[in-house]
């Protein structure tokens, strides 16, 4: 399935449950935001170490996959109502990136770059 059929299938899901009304970009962004917490509690206490070898415990990576699903979705979700194209939008902000952060600059430093 790709990023458009996959906004359709959400699409298709909320239409037949109803709940286009309650799909508005702001109850949208809230919900992404609460799916974003949930994820983060299954990161909060792990160290570094521990977080990157999340997905080798079959029970703490099933949690975690099952809650990136539900941010992804709801990004999706989000992007859909606002008419955004996501995958564009992402390589908009690639470009600006690679711009912003040069490499000569900003190689190992994680200092944010100036607004320009």
């Amino acid at each position: 399935m790709d990023l458009q059929e996959l906004a359709a299938e959400l699409r298709r899901f909320a239409a037949e449950r109803e709940w286009e009304r309650f799909h508005t970009p702001k109850n949208l962004a809230m919900a992404l935001a609460g799916e974003v917490g949930e994820l983060l509690a299954e990161l909060q206490w792990l160290t570094p170490e521990e977080s990157a070898r999340v997905m080798a415990d079959p029970e703490a990576g099933g949690r975690v996959r099952a809650e990136l699903g539900d941010v992804f979705n709801y990004l999706v979700r989000l992007a859909d109502a606002l008419g955004v194209d996501l995958v564009e939008a992402g390589a908009d902000k690639l470009r600006d990136s690679e711009r912003r952060y040069d490499v000569a600059t900003y190689r190992g430093r994680a200092r944010k770059a100036p607004h320009t």
